[in-house]
Parts: C-alpha cells; sequence; structure tokens
C-alpha cells in the first residue's frame, strides 16, 4: 500500500532542473572583483577565493585584509558596497559562456522544468537578476520555479518544494550549483547534483576537504553545459545547426 502510493505522487513524465546562480551561471567573481576595485579594495586572485572559508571570502586574504576591513567597517559602508555590487550585477555581469544559450533551449524544451534558486546578496534579487539574465536574452518569468533565499536558508527545502509542486520523481531531478552546501542539498533532497568547481569552491576543496564524487563535477563552464545537454537529451547549438543544413 505505502509503495502505490508513492508512486502515485509521482504522476509527471517530467523532468526538473534547478540552477544555481552565482559561482555557477553567473561569473560572481569578476562582479565582485570589478566591486570591490571601485571602493578601493582589492578581493584577490579566483585560486586563493575558492580556497577560503565562507566568512573569508568577502574579507579577503592575509595581504588583501586589513585594507578591505577598515573599508568595510560599518552599516554605511556595507550599504555602498552593496549598492554598487547591485549596479554591476544589474549592468555589467555577466553568465559563464554557453549557459545563455544552454537555459534557453531548456525554457523551450518540452517537458522539462527549469527553476533558479539563489542566495544572491544584493538588493532586491529578483530584481537584479532578472536584469542580468534579460540582457542575455533569458526571461526570467518564462521560468517554472523561483526562490531567492537568505544566506542563513538551506536549499533542501526550495528543492523539495520545487519537486513536489510539480510531482516530478526525484529519480528525474537535477541541482546545480559550486559549493559542498549545493551538493548536500541536492542528495537530501533525493536529486542528481551537477557540481563546478569554477566557482565559489575548487576542484581540491570540493573532492579532497568535502568528500564531492569527483564524477559529478565539471571543472570548466563548457564541461557543465555539455554534461546537463547529455543528461537531458539536448542538442548542441553546432549539433542543431548541422542537423539543420
Amino acid at each position: 500500500m505505502a509503495i502505490s502510493e508513492t508512486m502515485a505522487m509521482y504522476t509527471s513524465k517530467e523532468r526538473l532542473i534547478l540552477f544555481d546562480a552565482d559561482g555557477t551561471t553567473i561569473d560572481a567573481f569578476s562582479a565582485i572583483d570589478t566591486t570591490f576595485a571601485r571602493h578601493g579594495m582589492e578581493i584577490g586572485d579566483l585560486e586563493r577565493f575558492q580556497k577560503r572559508r565562507k566568512l573569508f571570502k568577502y574579507l579577503g586574504g592575509i595581504k588583501e585584509f586589513p585594507g578591505n576591513l577598515k573599508k568595510q567597517f560599518g552599516k554605511h559602508s556595507r550599504k555602498q558596497i552593496l549598492t554598487t555590487l547591485t549596479e554591476v550585477y544589474r549592468e555589467e555581469a555577466q553568465l559563464y559562456p554557453g549557459v545563455a544559450s544552454l537555459m534557453r533551449d531548456l525554457i523551450q524544451a518540452p517537458g522539462i522544468r527549469v527553476g533558479l534558486v539563489t542566495r544572491n546578496v544584493t538588493f532586491e534579487p529578483a530584481t537584479t537578476l532578472r536584469q542580468l539574465f534579460a540582457r542575455h536574452d533569458i526571461d526570467l518569468t518564462a521560468i517554472d520555479f523561483m526562490a531567492c533565499l537568505s544566506l542563513s536558508d538551506e536549499k533542501k527545502h526550495p528543492f523539495k518544494m520545487a519537486r513536489e509542486r510539480f510531482a516530478i520523481n526525484p529519480a528525474r531531478c537535477y541541482a546545480c550549483g559550486d559549493e559542498v552546501s549545493d551538493f548536500n542539498a541536492a542528495v537530501a533532497s533525493g536529486m542528481h547534483p551537477f557540481i563546478v568547481s569554477y566557482g565559489f569552491e575548487d576542484h581540491k576543496r570540493l573532492t579532497k576537504k568535502f568528500e564531492v564524487p569527483d564524477e559529478v563535477i565539471s571543472r570548466s563552464p563548457e564541461e557543465f553545459c555539455e554534461r546537463v545537454r547529455n543528461a537531458l537529451d539536448l542538442a548542441a547549438p553546432q549539433q542543431r545547426q548541422a542537423a539543420a543544413a
């Protein structure tokens, strides 16, 4: 009886993929670096940034920390930095290569639900992300699910909410991210994780410190896009062009 009741929940034959924003689809490091520079601060290089503990990612390393701390001290200073970061995201920040095409194809593909779950720290993040993605010809009002979380929120709850809303079997669900917390949330939700090591955490930190399986990690945006396309049976743009010729 319990088995039949469980199976009855998964009436849909659709698939679901949930994207992370910063560090997975959006080149957040470049946006942060630009923001810091405009306030006379330094974030350091990407390699050192990825190795820092979360608390110190936005304070810099040993070399950058003293100067950055002075400029970030006080509520007014932090507000100014966040204001600039919001402007940079809305007007300049870029998606990683291939991501815009991938997301447009997924949104248009039949039988695939697309969502975005993010802890983006800009002001009014939903508005920020709509403007950023619109610059890449992606209409976020056309996706099926979107959740903007606080830094303390766990992603596993909106992950479960999304798949339950559409009655999709967890085995047909995918979640993408660039941090161990994204991997853990995907596993806790019964979803397959697509993890990348070009965002906020590098490959060594993910595999050695947190024991994330190498098999689910993409080392470049191009590899990430290829993995997703393969899993969801989406032809690459060049394959479509060749077929149409």
